[in-house]
């Protein structure tokens, strides 16, 4: 099953104009790289739906947070643990 994961937008890492951009998103600790060209009005501290490394919509961080620890409690986050993720402290 394919889902949209909520995250944390950490930095803008990439930036080639207003709409072509990437970020470091946060998902519980877990970073990853995710473009941010359909969200160009996403910011520093927003929290995103990402989909296939992509973020999809802008979500507020209640509704973030809540559907990430339904998606965690049912083992469909595991997946992001992949090598080219990098850990750090939440």
């Amino acid at each position: 099953m394919c889902l949209a994961i909520p995250g944390k937008i950490i930095a803008i890492t990439e930036q080639l104009d207003e709409t072509f951009r990437k970020g470091k998103v946060s998902f519980g600790g877990i970073m990853k790289e995710v473009s941010l060209y359909m969200v160009p009005e996403a910011k520093v501290d927003d929290y995103v739906l990402v989909h296939v490394g992509v973020a999809i919509n802008i979500v507020d961080e209640e509704e973030a947070k809540l559907t990430f620890s339904y998606l965690k409690s049912m083992g469909e986050v595991e997946e992001l643990n992949t090598p080219d993720s990098i850990k750090t402290n939440p």
